[in-house]
């Protein structure tokens, strides 16, 4: 549960009062005085800059000092002081939240301002929370005020956060609370303002969003539904467990634990607890079910241990020691439980209808949980007995990382939600599915997804030609040759695929794959890549520009020169791989086409091993795969510049050539946008690529 702090001052007292101070030496009256006096002048003169005239948007950076709801201003709301709307259920990014305010930063990053803390009471001067500043919203603001999020100039903020803390509604005075928010300076009926809330609702219909009326602000909640959660406005963020903080569990690896199934929350309802009472009774020592102990005094010690029968576990310790953890809905869907059970390493099965899982948006819950409808809780041993012990292992590790990534303290859980609202705003610089959902195993710092439209210019200008080649040394090098005299070439990489044969100055690999030509080789500086065969000699340089300034403008696509098509052949009922000459294409090959560098990511580290298997081991079938991976990922097709026709490649003098293979076709069975400009009738001197072969 969200806590609080309180502030407790004492003195030295007698049954008769204060204890009196004891008589001062003569000798030290002088430098008492003296001490008094400077020390007297010190306070008038705070006192003075304390009451000055000033704006409580001072520039004032958000410091320790400023934490302190005793040593902050204090502000009464008078009673007829004007009320925020309930709150627009109907406000998206798009309506409600004032996306100009951000404007465009070299590193795509909003600007997030904190309102220094005030104090507020009524009209009696009595404070609107009986907790004033929680221990966890304290901890929150810190990290924010610590982030490259924060800044205290209030004009650069695109993102305001109230110093009103709100994480538990069960200690706010609801309407005195929302006033205090409608007295904040820039609250423009909650425009571009986020609120954090954990538990929300109070009794006896416990809400599932913040009562507290709010206008357009967004709200941060912990225990959203669907019927209140507003999505891509809204952020479900986890209820915090102070169990986080407190209990350090050790290191457990993956695998079978001593118990299948466990269930460790108190105060579930009765018709649930009779549920796994029964499935108890079916199931014996595979399923364990725990209750809060009745015989400990209650009290912190009391909230660390469960019991069964009499017998007394440690917890969240006990969690480690099963592959399932139950987490059922109480009286609020949010569950801090949840949190303990992801710490544990335990794979949760959670049962609570309509509940917004927490940052659902980026985090694939498939991958670290089991969601299992109420109504099926009696089928919950069998749903769970039918996953596989590997998948099993690999969910326990995802909810482990899942923990320590967005979880495990009040800073990872608000930069966690400033980082999505950011993404929202600067989707083009957005983190990935993979970095949301991977542990960080593979560095990614070095490229950009190409999956939304950049509005800067790549970092590096220009294309870098891959080349993957064996041991054709003059066909090699009349493609160098020809690649040299396109004016957007950065850098030329050869990739030698020959272990037999010592090669030129070139990237040298350790074994014959077709894989090779798609790794993300640190020497690949540049966005744009140009995979291109060692005996691609019919293409000019003219050509190649052309199809790098095609690229430019479709950075997320394959843009190929030799195309293919897939047919359906009713005589053999199956699918046919066509290489003729038509007007429709299904592929480009990667014998010769740009791409973005981010997909020999994709390719190496996150495409099934099995395909890559297959293709290396029957050195076919790569651009195949390629063209299958970008368009898994884009939605889009690859786009074929320049003619067909050279592509049949009647100059070709390699006999040894891989696609001569008859076995090659047999084995590939499985929007064409040709440039025209350059027929019309226009002065050579006056056309972009003079050299573009017809039609």
């Amino acid at each position: 549960m969200v806590g609080g702090s309180a502030m407790y001052a004492s003195g030295k007292y007698t049954s008769r009062g204060p204890a009196l101070i004891p008589r001062m030496k003569t000798k030290h009256r002088i430098y008492y005085i003296t001490l008094f006096s400077v020390v007297l002048l010190g306070l008038i003169a705070t006192g003075m800059f304390q009451f000055w005239p000033h704006s409580i948007e001072s520039a004032t950076d958000w410091t320790m000092d400023k934490r302190s709801v005793h040593d902050a201003p204090l502000i009464r709301l008078p009673f007829s002081n004007p009320i925020p709307e309930r709150g627009d259920l109907t406000c998206r990014m798009h309506t409600c939240f004032d996306v100009y305010r951000c404007g465009y930063n070299p590193k795509n990053r909003i600007k997030v301002y904190i309102y220094p803390l005030q104090k507020f009471v009524d009209e009696l001067g009595v404070p609107i929370s009986s907790t004033g500043l929680s221990r966890e919203y304290n901890d929150l603001l810190s990290a924010i005020s610590d982030s490259d999020f924060y800044t205290d100039d209030v004009t650069r903020a695109c993102l305001f956060i109230p110093s009103v803390d709100v994480l538990n509604q069960n200690s706010l005075r609801i309407r005195e609370t929302a006033q205090a928010l409608a007295m904040l300076p820039r609250w423009d009926k909650g425009m571009n303002h986020l609120l954090f809330n954990m538990l929300p609702g109070g009794p006896p219909d416990y809400n599932t969003a913040l009562d507290v009326p709010r206008d357009r602000a967004l709200l941060a909640g912990g225990g959203f539904s669907t019927w209140t959660y507003r999505q891509g406005y809204d952020v479900s963020i986890p209820v915090y467990s102070p169990l986080s903080a407190d209990v350090e569990l050790p290191e457990r690896q993956p695998g079978p634990r001593r118990y299948f199934i466990l269930s460790s929350q108190t105060a579930i309802h009765r018709e649930y607890r009779a549920e796994l009472e029964r499935l108890k009774e079916e199931n014996g020592e595979a399923l364990l079910l725990l209750d809060k102990c009745s015989n400990l005094s209650q009290g912190a010690a009391s909230a660390r241990k469960r019991c069964y029968k009499g017998q007394v576990y440690d917890y969240p310790q006990i969690l480690q020691e099963s592959s399932f953890c139950v987490v059922l809905r109480g009286a609020r869907l949010g569950q801090a439980a949840l949190s303990d059970v992801l710490q544990a390493g335990c794979v949760p099965v959670i049962l609570a209808d309509s509940y917004i899982l927490p940052f659902s948006e980026v985090l694939d819950w498939k991958r670290a949980s089991v969601v299992i409808p109420e109504e099926k809780l009696s089928e919950m041993y069998t749903i769970l007995k039918s996953i596989p012990h590997r998948q099993v292992e690999e969910m326990q590790r995802q909810a482990h990382w899942f923990w320590q990534a967005y979880f495990s303290s009040m800073k990872s859980i608000g930069l966690t939600t400033l980082q999505i609202i950011n993404d929202r705003i600067y989707p083009y610089a957005a983190r990935t599915y993979e970095e949301w959902n991977n542990p960080p195993v593979v560095k990614w710092s070095s490229v950009n997804s190409p999956l939304f439209l950049p509005l800067i210019p790549p970092r590096a200008p220009g294309f870098t030609a891959v080349v993957l080649t064996y041991d054709r040394v003059e066909s090699l090098f009349r493609v160098i040759t020809e690649i040299s005299k396109v004016p957007s070439l950065a850098k030329l990489l050869v990739v030698w695929n020959n272990q037999n044969k010592s090669p030129p100055e070139v990237v040298r690999t350790k074994e014959n794959k077709l894989s090779n030509r798609f790794f993300p080789y640190d020497e690949i500086e540049t966005e744009a890549v140009l995979a291109i065969d060692d005996d691609i000699i019919m293409l000019t340089s003219d050509e190649l520009q052309f199809g790098y300034e095609v690229w430019r403008e479709f950075p997320d696509r394959l843009v190929g020169y030799p195309g293919r098509l897939h047919l359906w052949d009713h005589e053999m009922g199956k699918w046919k791989y066509e290489s003729e000459w038509t007007n429709e294409v299904s592929m480009v090959l990667t014998g010769a086409a740009f791409y973005h560098k981010y997909f020999n990511y994709l390719y190496t580290y996150k495409m099934p091993g099995d395909i890559k298997n297959w293709v290396d081991a029957h050195m076919n079938c790569e651009d195949i795969a390629m063209n299958f991976l970008v368009a898994n990922i884009t939605g889009k097709a690859p786009i074929k510049v320049t003619p067909r026709k050279k592509f049949k490649c009647p100059e070709c003098t390699a006999i040894d050539g891989l696609s001569l293979d008859q076995t090659h076709m047999v084995e590939r069975w499985w929007n064409r946008a040709d440039p025209v400009l350059y027929k019309d009738d226009f002065p050579e001197k006056l056309k972009s690529f003079p050299n573009i072969g017809s039609l």
